[in-house]
């Protein structure tokens, strides 16, 4: 049994923690996270999912706790000084943690939310935002360039699609089902909803893989970039056209990772900042599809892992 009654003061508190049966996630009492200099202790209030870390689940020891999406209130600043003060409202991510009512965050990894940013509009935004945005940023600046988008309809993927129509691009989006995608993603600023590759262009946001990737390598236009989201299964083998693809000078593959890119760089506190300020003007959406008490996460796991969803399914944590 759950008490909750200790949790910030007595050393302890909730969490989801993971369990060897489905839906491999149980709420816990565990001791509460001791931050180091450069984090900020963090109230959380909502968690966004993402199908990387659900789908990982089985995999973790039993009493994990996972997460990497979080939105809330600083408890304690950070004792080194950097980062928001106690009782700013903020959101950032962690590589393990998020998923519990006290969170210590790197401040390098946290920014302030605007008043007009919902705590479940900001916990989508850190993977699937920055993700989105350095993706976009591989490119360089691609104002009346062509830009695909693959596996649109997924979290990143409409992100993606906004960004790259807010920064002045001609965005097409691939989904499975066009007739089914297509309203939803013109809204999103998508130019064009196809489900076959055809034509060449300057940057490719693939959140797809496998054979959808190898495509992908062989329409990018010379100096163009595919920037590859999707972890390759071990057994699989991309099949490209060398030939198509050399025919397209200078151009190349990136594979983004988003805690690999993050160690690259000093911070994503900016990151966040623009992404908040850019749902505060209203120029990006989240796109929360399902929200829901982190007392009863079942359903939200299942509607993710089985695709039910394309969107966010967001955790409140009451």
């Amino acid at each position: 049994m759950v008490s909750g009654a200790r949790a910030g003061y007595g050393g302890w508190m909730l969490a989801l923690t993971t369990t060897a049966a489905a839906p491999h996630v149980a709420l816990r009492d565990v001791p509460e996270p001791t931050p180091l200099p450069d984090q900020a202790l963090v109230r959380v209030r909502a968690v966004s999912l993402n199908r990387g870390e659900v789908t990982r689940l089985p995999q973790l020891p039993p009493g994990s706790i996972t997460g990497w999406d979080a939105a809330g209130v600083v408890e304690h600043a950070a004792a080194g000084g950097s980062g928001p003060p106690a009782g700013t409202r903020v959101v950032g991510l962690v590589k393990a943690g998020a998923w519990a009512q006290l969170a210590a965050i790197p401040t390098s990894w946290l920014a302030p939310v605007p008043d007009e940013v919902s705590d479940a509009q900001a916990a989508t935004l850190p993977t699937a935002g920055i993700t989105a945005l350095r993706s976009l940023e591989v490119a360089g600046l691609v104002l009346a360039k062509r830009v695909l988008v693959t596996g649109a309809t997924g979290g990143v993927g409409r992100i993606a699609v906004q960004l790259a129509r807010a920064s002045g691009a001609h965005v097409s989006a691939l989904v499975r089902d066009a007739a089914a995608a297509a309203a939803l993603l013109g809204r999103l600023g998508a130019c064009e909803v196809v489900e076959r590759l055809d034509g060449d262009y300057d940057l490719i946001v693939d959140g797809v893989g496998g054979a959808i990737f190898g495509q992908a390598i062989e329409h990018l236009t010379p100096h163009g970039v595919v920037v590859n989201l999707a972890t390759q299964q071990p057994e699989e083998t991309v099949i490209f056209r060398a030939a198509r693809f050399d025919r397209s000078p200078g151009a190349r593959i990136y594979t983004l990772n988003l805690f690999d890119e993050l160690a690259s760089h000093a911070s994503a506190t900016r990151d966040l900042e623009r992404l908040c300020g850019l749902v505060a003007d209203g120029r990006l959406d989240g796109q929360v599809e399902l929200e829901c008490s982190w007392r009863e996460p079942a359903a939200a796991l299942d509607a993710l892992l089985q695709r039910r969803i394309g969107g966010k399914a967001v955790l409140h944590v009451d």
